[in-house]
């Protein structure tokens, strides 16, 4: 018999209060972060869902790990047993730790690219763009049509346009150092890219000479959708999946903040010798020498033991399904939202949720801020703010508008996610009342972080 019950595949030994705030705190809180729920203090969130990245919990076997954390500067034990395990899933030769994703990016970037360059992608997330535009380069979105459609169903929602790729690499020669693959699409709405498009682009690259890469942070849950949803996958096992993708690509970028399942780190691995040498010079600049990067040694220590144990089918089940329960009662109370439901999140559809809103007035922040002041849950807006603002200081309309509701790993559990949804239909039927904000400071780079807004309306609810 299966039984429909989601159990979290670990039992809790250690627990963390949150604390309850009251409606009148919370309206307190927004005003003194500007409304900018990246401003909030942590005390003040019930439930946390801002980022997947470094917010997770770390098992008794990472705990275990840290205590051999090897903290010499120069050749530490605990480099080595990081860089076979992530070489032992990539098969890629040259391995450099960082403190974080966004410093590899900034180093590979730093390398390869120069003005005027243009950095294909299915879709960049907000580092990746802000590395490669502080190149004075370009960074492209490609993604298939359907990606763009937040209700229509497609199982790759991921993909890359590959027709258009092969346009982009035809029509500039010479100036596309390097296409990247971002996997799960993050800003895509955290959906899967399947192995026949990693495959296909693989194959267009080399007609062209241009090396592919991977933003792997969350490949692992890609790895999944990919066996739960591509032909010739099923009695594959993650681990032969991960190593396929890893296997069609010369490098890749890595948080490990998420598919590492750590709290701190990231990595750079590459193949070509020469671009890993110049990539080191410049770690040893700005992160620390190669076999720490910015790295205390019980960090990679949690690293090496976490690239394994994401991998493993019953935790990867349950993140994936937990994920969807959440996406189906949205659907069955006419939430609207990406379909279908992401790996690491749920992304509400603001635009839908709030048509009545224009997007110069960001509904998708305004959704945000309602749901943290009704319910105590805090989110991120993947919308204009993130995306609105373009090189030559212009603005425009994000393609999309959505608030993401991202899942640490392993912290929350099922009674959390419907509290959560609780809170979601209650601000389904707010919709009508909710008003949008505008921006009182901006920053000049990544200024959704930083910017400070003020709602139209007293309250962010118009009278009923």
């Amino acid at each position: 018999m299966s039984f429909k019950t989601i159990i979290e595949p670990f039992r809790i030994k250690t627990v963390e209060p949150i604390r309850r705030t009251t409606r009148e705190q919370r309206a307190a809180a927004l005003v003194a972060a500007g409304y900018n729920l990246f401003l909030l203090k942590a005390e003040d969130v019930l439930i946390d869902l801002l980022t997947d990245s470094g917010t997770g919990a770390m098992s008794s076997r990472q705990w275990a790990g840290m205590m051999m954390g090897d903290e010499s500067y120069a050749g530490a034990s605990s480099f080595y047993r990081f860089e076979a395990a992530v070489r032992d899933i990539t098969g890629l030769k040259h391995v450099i730790p960082t403190h974080q994703g966004r410093a590899a990016e900034r180093i590979l970037f730093g390398s390869v690219l120069k003005p005027g360059d243009i950095v294909p992608n299915n879709t960049h997330f907000d580092t990746t763009r802000a590395n490669v535009e502080y190149r004075k380069a370009q960074a492209l979105d490609l993604p298939i049509p359907e990606s763009r459609e937040p209700q229509r169903y497609h199982p790759f929602k991921g993909n890359m346009d590959l027709e258009a790729l092969e346009r982009v690499l035809r029509d500039n020669p010479g100036r596309v150092p390097l296409v990247m693959i971002t996997v799960t699409n993050n800003s895509g709405g955290g959906q899967p890219v399947s192995m026949a498009n990693i495959r296909e682009a693989r194959a267009i690259c080399n007609r062209y000479g241009v090396p592919l890469y991977l933003d792997a942070c969350r490949f692992a849950e890609n790895a999944w959708f990919i066996k739960l949803r591509e032909p010739g996958y099923a009695d594959k096992t993650p681990l032969e999946i991960a190593r396929e993708m890893f296997g069609y690509v010369d490098g890749c970028t890595m948080s490990a903040k998420k598919d590492g399942l750590a709290n701190i780190g990231g990595f750079l691995a590459l193949n070509d010798d020469d671009l890993a040498q110049r990539c080191k010079n410049l770690l040893i600049l700005s992160e620390g020498f190669p076999t720490y990067g910015g790295l205390a040694g019980y960090d990679l220590e949690a690293i090496a033991v976490g690239l394994r144990e994401v991998l493993d089918e019953d935790y990867l089940r349950y993140r994936i399904r937990s994920v969807e329960y959440l996406g189906e009662i949205c659907m069955h109370n006419d939430i609207p939202l990406v379909l279908p439901t992401g790996g690491h999140a749920i992304y509400l559809d603001a635009r839908a949720i709030l048509h009545h809103i224009p997007w110069y007035e960001y509904p998708a922040w305004a959704l945000a801020l309602v749901l943290y002041l009704e319910g105590g849950v805090r989110s991120v807006p993947i919308d204009t703010v993130m995306f609105g603002r373009q090189p030559d200081g212009t603005e425009k309309p994000a393609a999309m508008e959505l608030v993401r509701l991202a899942f640490p790993r392993r912290v929350y559990t099922q009674s959390h996610v419907d509290y959560l949804a609780e809170v979601l239909i209650h601000v389904r039927k707010l919709a009508p009342r909710i008003r949008g904000v505008r921006m009182v400071y901006e920053p000049p780079v990544l200024r959704h972080f930083t910017a400070r807004f003020e709602p139209l309306v007293e309250g962010l609810l118009a009278p009923e």
